[in-house]
């Protein structure tokens, strides 16, 4: 049984130094400690949470199993772009939107296979909120049972792969084809998936859709060096999908 609370401030007062070893855990009922995994912190599950003014109502976004690395935050900015440029590190899974004074705000991404296909330097050419998504044709091809109903286009909503918010990418006067958008499978943000472009989670895509402008400048990199060990598929999404095990370090996850 866990110990109360007004106990705990009260074991606290009285035992001192002590008093932190009970604080971080639950009493069992043979006395000894069983330590407590906090929940992700309120901060965070404010940001994530539901957003029912939007078009299609947004539910929150189920946090618990993502690591905090993955959660837009504002950091310092390890390179030198200048501020409002967007830099997207596909190897480590960030997006940055590079601010004044050395720091960015980042989000965690998920990276699909045209994700995969573009390096250099592009810019936003058009924006678009609830985006209808049409799948290409090698996506057709590839599953035809699951796409090729939406050839003429998916309308916008919760399921559309687009989510929310879309900003496409141009290099000069050509469409690179390369999308920023959002998901409607959060569990893939920080994973490398096979379809998609570069995805946010659709509470993320929506803060960035309204911190950019039509030319904000974007720089894709492919091969920065990793800042963290590669995130692994979670079993139970594994399971569902049906995904053998592999063992090479950066699957490409069909969906």
């Amino acid at each position: 049984m866990c110990v109360s609370r007004r106990r705990f401030l009260f074991q606290a007062a009285s035992l001192g130094a002590v008093a932190p070893l009970v604080l971080s855990g639950c009493m069992s009922s043979t006395g000894a400690i069983e330590a407590v995994k906090p929940g992700p912190d309120p901060y965070f599950l404010a940001m994530y949470g539901p957003q029912p003014n939007e078009r299609f109502p947004l539910p929150a976004i189920d946090i618990s199993n993502v690591e905090e690395r993955f959660f837009r935050q504002q950091v310092r900015y390890h390179r030198s772009e200048r501020a409002g440029t967007i830099v997207v590190d596909t190897q480590n899974r960030f997006l940055y939107l590079v601010q004044e004074g050395g720091m960015a705000m980042r989000y965690g991404i998920g990276v699909g296979r045209a994700g995969l296909e573009f390096e250099g330097e592009a810019r936003v050419a058009r924006k678009a909120q609830w985006p209808t998504w049409t799948p290409t044709a090698a996506m057709i091809e590839r599953e035809p049972g699951r796409n090729a109903q939406w050839a003429g286009g998916m309308p916008p909503g919760l399921e559309n792969p687009l989510g929310p918010r879309a900003l496409y990418l141009f290099e000069g006067g050509r469409d690179t084809l390369y999308r920023i958008h959002g998901t409607s499978e959060p569990w893939s943000i920080g994973l490398a998936v096979s379809s998609g472009c570069i995805r946010l989670f659709n509470q993320d895509i929506i803060d960035l859709y309204a911190r950019v402008a039509i030319d904000t400048p974007v720089l894709v990199l492919q091969n920065e060096p990793l800042m963290f060990p590669q995130r692994e598929v979670p079993e139970s999404i594994r399971r569902q999908l049906e995904i053998p095990q592999r063992q090479d370090q950066n699957p490409m996850i069909e969906i």
